[in-house]
């Protein structure tokens, strides 16, 4: 070995070291409980208990909380200190009584490269006045009532080209994740610039370049959800020793000029229309852009603020309401009776109406039911994206967590706490008819989107899209599973993946249309 690789090795091992000791003497001197949780090793923590956990992440951290007894416990990442809350009640109290001091986010390393981390609004601590700003033009302008009531026809339309695409292969095995993954995808894209990313076979005039969108984010989002060895040692962070910044840094580029792209061409499409005379001055498209660009000319925000709030609604869009429409078929291809019932469901409110619109599928009590209970059983996200306490002070049932450390959310356990729902390994849509459980976190036993400050602020298009797009499958057609196939053989164990998302489940079925 070279000398100067020696001295890197040595100078690392020394900071380790230090690192280590600081850390052990920063939670020793601490005040207040510490939180139960399986003993850590000395420099790697408890990475160790976490070894098996890609695949299963959700499933780790709850079965090291039974073991443990503990709703609330330790562990520690290398040398990062984070607390796991695995139930109901003490998720109520985190939030109910410190939401404002673990309000921020820890900063995955990878997310730091071209300084993302300080310009998304997915990433930035809630005290930034930039992330109030922003999460204000979302609320107020992008994802308002107002707003997504002018969008509401061109989800319905995408809504017809995924059944279109269904029906094309009517008495054909589909494959449901293609279909809806495709469907959902061009639905939120045309929301927001009116362009479809994804070819389902559908008469569209997006340009070419918007049809790899979607694959690119893919790989960037994979990119920046892999386990990286800095964001456990901290003092690593320089040399980026996995290339996760390296990648990242090449791909975001590709991302946000497609992104540009797309804002430049309506702009020039807006310029030529004007000197034709054919723009009046209205909304020519009614989507999200046409609203960011008036914001844009008014000077409330930055081109930059534009494209990251359109790079941040699609990166978490899309997939998020695609995989709870595949887990909710999923489950309903294997409990024939619930899928029975929704379709009495909609053949009495809907009669001889072909297609679901919008209203129709908000005032269905049992579609919301079995919407509801797919995304308790499956959470898009069963891991909440991490937490962070910016201030001392905080408990959370009955034990101190410092300034400084991870508070880690398990929404898949919080969601099936036995202390809160009856039979909660099983689906019953039936438990949330009567219920006021919305998607918005208040009440702590169903958080698939989150709680407080940083609730996701996409849930009011989500809970929009989300019941149109499954009450229309289920209206339009009537599903079989694959000839030779059971019920109970449909596979609905669920797998974490690298973009801290679930997979999506592996669902082929048979459509036959309802005549």
């Amino acid at each position: 070995m070279a000398a100067p690789e020696l001295w890197w090795l040595w100078a690392a091992l020394a900071v380790s070291i230090v690192c280590y000791l600081t850390n052990q003497h920063r939670r020793g001197s601490g005040s207040g409980r510490r939180p139960p949780g399986p003993r850590p090793l000395p420099l790697i923590g408890n990475l160790l208990d976490l070894r098996h956990a890609p695949g299963n992440l959700h499933h780790t951290l709850a079965r090291l909380a039974r073991a443990h007894g503990a709703p609330v416990m330790r562990l520690d990442l290398g040398l990062v200190p984070a607390v796991v809350v695995s139930s109901r009640d003490a998720a109520r109290e985190a939030f109910a009584s410190h939401d404002r001091r673990i309000a921020a986010r820890p900063v995955r390393d990878s997310k730091r490269a071209l300084g993302l981390c300080d310009r998304s609004v997915l990433s930035l601590p809630s005290s930034d006045p930039l992330w109030r700003h922003l999460r204000g033009v979302m609320a107020a302008h992008v994802l308002s009532p107002r707003s997504l009531a002018a969008s509401r026809a061109a989800r319905e339309r995408k809504v017809g080209d995924l059944l279109g695409y269904v029906r094309g292969r009517a008495g054909t095995v589909v494959d449901v994740k293609e279909a809806v993954y495709g469907g959902v995808a061009n639905l939120v894209s045309t929301a927001m610039f009116s362009i479809d990313v994804v070819d389902v076979g559908a008469v569209a005039e997006s340009p070419p370049l918007a049809h790899g969108l979607q694959e690119l984010l893919e790989g960037l989002m994979e990119c920046m959800g892999k386990p990286n060895v800095s964001d456990f040692f901290p003092f690593l962070r320089a040399l980026d020793l996995q290339g996760c910044r390296r990648r990242v840094a090449r791909h975001l580029p590709k991302v946000l000029q497609v992104l540009g792209d797309i804002v430049d061409r309506r702009l020039v499409d807006e310029a030529s229309s004007s000197t034709s005379g054919s723009n009046k001055g209205g909304d020519k498209h009614g989507d999200f852009l046409d609203i960011l660009l008036e914001l844009e000319s008014t000077g409330k925000i930055t081109r930059d603020n534009l494209t990251l709030i359109l790079f941040d609604i699609f990166a978490a869009g899309s997939d998020t309401m695609a995989l709870t429409v595949v887990w909710a078929m999923a489950e309903l291809l294997r409990n024939p009776a619930v899928m029975a019932r929704l379709r009495a469901e909609l053949r009495d409110a809907l009669g001889s109406k072909a297609a679901v619109e919008e209203a129709d599928a908000a005032g269905l009590p049992y579609l919301q039911a079995v919407v509801r209970e797919a995304m308790r059983l499956h959470p898009a996200a069963p891991v909440l994206l991490p937490h962070k306490a910016v201030e001392d002070g905080v408990e959370i049932g009955g034990y101190a967590v410092a300034r400084g450390w991870t508070v880690i959310f398990n929404s898949w356990a919080i969601m099936r706490d036995p202390a809160a729902w009856e039979r909660p390994d099983e689906f019953v849509p039936e438990r949330f008819l009567g219920r006021e459980l919305d998607f918005r976190g208040k009440q702590l036993e169903f958080v698939p989107f989150g709680s407080g400050r940083r609730l996701c602020p996409g849930v009011p298009m989500v809970e929009r899209v989300v019941p149109l797009v499954l009450a229309s499958l289920v209206h339009a057609f009537e599903w079989q599973l694959p000839a030779g196939m059971s019920a109970n053989q449909v596979d609905v164990s669920d797998k974490f993946t690298n973009t801290s998302v679930l997979a999506f489940p592996l669902i082929k079925a048979v459509p036959l249309i309802v005549t």
